[in-house]
């Protein structure tokens, strides 16, 4: 049985019976809320596991290990992204969220405001506003091309006092993979007035030709010493579980900072997610292309039904993640996600993600195509145009 075939098997009880989140939350759904793929893992990372295991490695993460994990991250990036960066620069970290929290605590002043382009990442405003940083929330602008970002009011809000920027790329929840042209005017809009820019590349792996990733620290001097990168395995290879990401950091000072800081500050990132996140980066390049194959005919299968079926929702294909986000306004529904999930469909709701969310839902694709066709059949029952 082929890649594609195995992937189309899977049924919703053999999701259920593994016992995540995505699949037990809302037992009576079809989960499309959780970011993380219906796929399992690549065989090269479940050996690599199993032999760490056999070998008794599930011990305090040791440098060996952070050392190799450095150097595949950033020879993945040199062969994939154009863009070298020092492995003596890339850090382990439990996950983006605590790379984030400890720019805030460590990197940066305290209470410094902070900009942030919605709708983004659910988690993002309530960190912010628990770790006692305003957030300026800048919405980002639909015109006739697509999502942009609203260059005069990122300006306008830096002009209030704000030094950092949380930048998502690409995106979440709108599937965005910026432009090199894209991200030089978000550059030259922060360097006006001497902001930092937290780059969230979570979702770099997953982007759909002919888009390309372009790593923010890569445009030059002036995005380097702006970028604090917070990159992982962990959405490519479906190993958010294992808790492991990598913090790249190309400001010497941060460098410096960060020196006195280790090794406490990834101290809690896991040694078997530093090691399946190793091999994913050194081997799982050809798993990775057949998981992209398979998410293009998801992405093509969501264009095709909402054009004959779900005229009412507006929608553009992503052009990075597994993520398809929904303008459901045409509904008149305060909460959209709440209509999907009575007819079997668990979505995130839009308002979580932020200003200029409301009425919008996220939906994740990477599930098996019959059970995206079955979430797809759901949604027109939903909004009335698929027979009941």
């Amino acid at each position: 049985m082929d890649f594609a075939a195995r992937l189309d098997a899977l049924t919703l009880d053999d999701l259920r019976a593994g016992g995540g989140l995505k699949w037990t939350a809302f037992p009576d759904c079809i989960g499309a809320f959780v970011a993380e793929m219906d796929f399992g893992i690549a065989p090269e990372i479940e050996a690599a596991l199993h032999a760490a295991i056999a070998g008794g490695r599930t011990g305090y993460l040791s440098t060996p290990l952070t050392d190799a994990l450095a150097a595949a991250c950033a020879d993945w990036h040199a062969e994939r992204y154009g863009w070298s960066p020092d492995p003596a620069r890339i850090h382990p970290l439990p996950d983006v969220l605590t790379g984030l929290e400890l720019a805030l605590r460590h990197l940066l002043p305290e209470r410094t405001p902070v900009v942030l382009p919605t709708p983004n990442y659910m988690p993002f405003v309530p960190l912010l506003r628990l770790l006692g940083h305003p957030v300026l929330q800048v919405p980002m602008r639909e015109d006739g091309d697509g999502w942009r970002f609203d260059e005069d009011a990122l300006d306008a809000a830096f002009a209030r006092g704000a030094k950092l920027a949380i930048l998502c790329n690409p995106h979440n929840p709108l599937g965005r993979a910026y432009t090199a042209q894209e991200l030089a005017r978000f550059s030259e809009i922060a360097a006006r007035h001497g902001a930092r820019v937290f780059c969230d590349e979570i979702h770099a792996p997953l982007v759909f030709a002919p888009h390309r990733h372009v790593p923010y620290a890569s445009l030059g001097p002036v995005a380097a010493a702006q970028a604090i990168t917070a990159t992982s395995a962990s959405k490519g290879w479906n190993l958010p579980g294992l808790k492991c990401a990598q913090l790249i950091l190309t400001c010497d000072e941060d460098q410096a900072r960060w020196r006195r800081m280790a090794p406490l500050a990834g101290h809690a990132t896991a040694t078997l997610g530093v090691i399946a996140n190793t091999v994913a980066y050194r081997e799982g390049g050809g798993w990775l292309d057949r998981v992209l194959d398979y998410l293009a005919g998801n992405r093509a299968l969501i264009d095709a039904r909402v054009r004959r079926e779900l005229p009412q929702l507006g929608y553009r294909a992503p052009e990075g993640t597994y993520l398809a986000w929904f303008d459901c306004r045409a509904l008149g529904d305060a909460q959209p996600a709440r209509r999907f999930r009575e007819a079997g469909l668990a979505l995130t709701d839009g308002a979580e993600c932020g200003d200029g969310g409301a009425g919008f839902v996220r939906m994740n694709f990477a599930m098996p195509r019959p059970l995206l066709d079955e979430a797809l059949t759901r949604m027109a029952r939903a909004v009335g145009t698929a027979p009941a």
